[in-house]
């Protein structure tokens, strides 16, 4: 009653709202539009919240709200106050580094330098930078063009007036032009920090044409070495461009996010692209906690680049629209062209950096890697439940004889070889799959429910629509349709077929799910032939060696270990056979033979 009564004192706009638990602890941070409605829509009976929003729901015995300006507003303040106090149900950014940034210090005569700390002094921080590589590249360029003091002495005009320092030997190397000691002024220096800081952008052809001008004019003046020196500095920055990835120039300036997930985790890529160069490139990973939708976490993520890239871009590229008012940005969600290149470029980093994740977990965390796979395959199946027990079927035959079948299992997404199962067909005459599908799955389960085993949560039947009509012919004999689940999987597009479903799934090509289901339907394939050839040799041996009166199989193996081959055999004279199986056996095989 008391948070019914508090919902209808709430203003209709935009703000922050923060949900408590019984102990005052924040659990729950959002933004929104109007806070009267949003806050309500938490509490109404035909809410449609998922069952881990209603689990907050009902830990909610309080809330506070913030009332800003904007919906943009209300997106930085939540983010901040996330950072703040970590709440348990919102999404959860989850980059643990600490990656460089390039400090303008504060000061006169600015020295510039790396660092991992951003302390709030006035200084000018650019970054931060996901590849150090890429960082120390950019500050070799710009030591190597402009001459930037590294020490780390005070240069007051005070200090410099009274000598109190003497140029070091950064100074007899030309690296620097001694301000120490008053030999460069203020003025100067100041005027290389503005090319420096318009370079650390990513603004590179403003400041080539800005010095291709200089040039121009300490060529008029016959200022020839200082032409030269300008000439230098235009080509290396001309090469350094050429080195970014161009995208188009018509571009302009443009913010890219790129966005994947899984099931637990949003994976999103940011680019920054400035005069049509890719500038800079990061992947930030949000855990979810509410089930969050691509729009949730998109907005989340822009959230987060403005507040910690500085970005100023309004061009805004995205795979889909946020969920809040983003004012005067200009956003574009592509569809084709140049900029649908560069979201697929974005995604594909994305997805790169999601898969180099779950790679890292499958040996960080065996358990959880297995659980997330379980899970991924439940969801792209559209299963019940996370198939842990999986069982796969393959027929084998040649040219309709010594007609087998295959059963291997699978738990965890890995082989159980010792449940593996081979069966000789004994009802089918001929080479007829469909019918001997139809058999092995009917003795399979039958003898599983006989003995009071647990079910596997998927069979997957080796074949399309056929083969899988078959096996369902079974399983509803046996009655357990619907307690377990069943596809077919066919071999040249990968199709995964559904009973009673015309119209295949095709699953992405590259996920683990596919992995897992081609592994299965290769291993069946494997363990299937291989019985089936065994089967082959073995009635081959009983047709040219058993038939003959007093010899078994014992002895015909023998006699096939030392000589290879029936042909062999044939040839072999009497004294080899003696020595290799007696006299008496020796002397019937060759008399057999020799008949």
């Amino acid at each position: 009653m008391y948070l019914s009564e508090k919902i209808k004192l709430l203003p209709k706009k935009p703000g922050v709202y923060q949900f408590k638990d019984g102990e005052g602890k924040i659990i729950y941070v959002g933004k929104a539009k109007s806070l009267r409605s949003r806050v309500s829509s938490y509490f109404m009976k035909q809410g449609g919240h998922s069952g881990r929003t209603r689990v907050m729901i009902k830990k909610i015995k309080d809330f506070s709200f913030i009332v800003v300006e904007s919906e943009l507003d209300a997106l930085l303040l939540e983010n901040n106050l996330i950072k703040k106090y970590s709440p348990r149900y919102n999404v959860a950014l989850k980059d643990d580094k600490t990656f460089p940034w390039l400090c303008i210090k504060n000061e006169r005569f600015p020295s510039i330098f790396p660092t991992r700390t951003k302390v709030n002094d006035g200084s000018e921080y650019f970054g931060p930078y996901a590849s150090v590589k890429t960082m120390k590249t950019l500050l070799r360029l710009i030591r190597g063009i402009y001459k930037i003091r590294t020490c780390r002495y005070d240069l007051s005009e005070s200090n410099i007036t009274r000598g109190r320092f003497k140029v070091c030997l950064e100074y007899h190397l030309g690296n620097c032009l001694g301000p120490c000691e008053g030999r460069q002024t203020e003025k100067e220096y100041m005027s290389q920090i503005k090319d420096i800081r318009e370079i650390i952008k990513g603004n590179v052809s403003g400041v080539i044409g800005h010095l291709e001008k200089r040039m121009e004019y300490y060529s008029e003046r016959l200022e020839f070495e200082l032409a030269q020196d300008t000439k230098n500095k235009i080509d290396q920055l001309n090469t350094y461009r050429s080195k970014s990835t161009i995208v188009n120039p018509t571009i302009g300036n443009v913010d890219v996010f790129g966005l994947v997930t899984d099931l637990q985790s949003g994976y999103v890529n940011y680019m920054k692209v400035v005069a049509g160069s890719i500038v800079q490139c990061h992947t930030i990973t949000f855990k979810k906690q509410l089930e969050e939708s691509d729009e949730e976490l998109i907005t989340q993520a822009i959230a987060e680049i403005k507040t910690v890239y500085d970005s100023l871009s309004k061009n805004l590229i995205l795979p889909v629209a946020p969920n809040v008012n983003l004012e005067d940005h200009r956003i574009t969600i592509p569809q084709r062209g140049d900029k649908k290149k560069l979201l697929a470029l974005s995604e594909r980093n994305a997805k790169y950096y999601m898969i180099d994740r779950h790679k890292q977990s499958k040996f960080t965390d065996p358990e959880k890697h297995t659980e997330r796979v379980m899970e991924q395959m439940r969801k792209d199946l559209r299963l019940k439940e996370a198939p842990i027990h999986i069982e796969c079927f393959d027929n084998s035959n040649f040219h309709g004889t010594n007609a087998v079948a295959a059963c291997v299992v699978f738990r965890n997404g890995r082989p159980s070889k010792k449940e593996y199962r081979h069966f000789n067909i004994k009802t089918v005459q001929g080479p007829d799959d469909f019918a001997s599908m139809k058999e092995v799955v009917y003795r399979r389960y039958k003898r599983m429910l006989d003995q009071k085993e647990k079910l596997p949560q998927l069979i997957v039947v080796d074949g399309g629509k056929g083969q899988l009509s078959s096996a369902l012919e079974s399983i509803d004999r046996l009655g357990i349709r619907g307690k377990v689940a069943v596809v077919g999987i066919a071999k040249r597009l990968e199709e995964v077929f559904y009973p009673g479903d015309t119209v295949p799934l095709y699953v992405d090509k590259a996920s683990e799910t596919l992995k897992i289901l081609q592994h299965a339907r290769n291993e069946a394939h494997r363990f299937g032939i291989n019985h089936h050839r065994n089967k082959r040799s073995k009635s081959a041996l009983q047709t040219e060696l058993t038939d003959i009166p007093g010899i078994g199989e014992t002895t015909a193996l023998q006699l096939l270990k030392r000589f290879t081959s029936v042909k062999r055999i044939k040839e072999a004279r009497l004294e080899d056979l003696t020595a290799e199986i007696g006299p008496s056996k020796a002397k019937v095989v060759r008399t057999w033979f020799d008949a």
